[in-house]
């Protein structure tokens, strides 16, 4: 167990902003040593080191302090300068080594959830159906906006929750604490309105097919499928895919070769995906 004592408890303000930008670019290297026993470990204690080394001169301290940052750590990447930042606040203020660590733990988890609504779930549709539209349409910019703009969002928020993460110390725990709920359900409602809504734009199918009762035709798709709702079909295969992959009943992979198949099969027989 992490001890309490210091052999240099003296408190003193080391890190500049120069220093808190440093370790901002190496934390984007956080999983590059990914492992299934510490998972971020590695990754987490080289975006701590540079500040690790200028807080504790003492060598003892030092050693204590990476050894604690080696063990099991896994939150989401894009956030995880946010934790960063409160950490090396409490390292330079010589807080307790248990407390430390029990505040890393405890912070791992809701920021893990809040970054996948935010990212996944709402700013990579977005982005992804800006660059989409104007691929469709011809715009060889389309992925190189997408690109832009997802980025451009990643990084301001990595660089800033660091700086507001160091300055604010523990404090920005209760605010985060306050907000998780709020954060997470706003982020969600926007990234699932935006799926529905790439769902209803890019996913087209229609079924060409006419049934005849005496004199009168009906269209199955236009008189039948598009009255009880519109972009039923596109709706219903997504919803299946959805369905299968949380089942876990084929893998992405799989299910992505299978609807490229399907989609040139459909098309052959005049039904028309987009």
């Amino acid at each position: 167990m992490a001890s309490n004592t210091y052999k240099d408890p003296e408190v003193k303000k080391v890190l500049t902003k120069k220093d808190l930008n440093t370790m901002t670019w190496r934390s984007l290297l956080l999983q590059a040593s990914f492992n299934y026993e510490r998972m971020q470990a590695g990754g987490w204690l080289y975006t701590l080191l540079p500040g690790l080394k200028k807080i504790h001169t003492n060598n003892e301290d030092l050693s204590e302090a990476m050894d604690d940052h080696l063990q099991f750590y896994n939150t989401h990447p894009f956030l995880v300068t946010f934790i960063a930042g409160i950490i090396l606040s409490m390292e330079e203020n010589k807080q307790p080594r248990e407390v430390i660590n029990g505040i890393k733990v405890a912070l791992m988890g809701p920021l893990g959830g809040i970054g996948d609504a935010l990212f996944w779930l709402t700013l990579l549709p977005i982005t992804a159906g800006i660059g989409s539209s104007l691929s469709l349409s011809g715009n060889p910019l389309g992925p190189i906006l997408f690109l832009v703009i997802f980025n451009a969002v990643h990084f301001a928020l990595r660089f800033w929750l660091m700086n507001y993460g160091y300055t604010t110390g523990t404090n920005a725990i209760n605010a985060l604490k306050e907000n998780t709920k709020k954060i997470s359900r706003a982020a969600t409602i926007v990234g699932l309105s935006v799926v529905g809504g790439l769902i209803a734009s890019y996913v087209n199918f229609t079924l060409p097919i006419k049934i005849q009762a005496g004199k009168i035709v009906f269209n199955l798709q236009t008189d039948v499928l598009d009255k009880i709702m519109p972009a039923l079909l596109p709706l219903g295969y997504t919803a299946l895919c959805y369905w299968l992959l949380k089942k876990k009943e084929v893998s992405p992979l799989v299910l992505i070769l299978i609807t490229v198949v399907l989609g040139l099969v459909l098309a052959f027989f005049g039904v028309f995906p987009a």
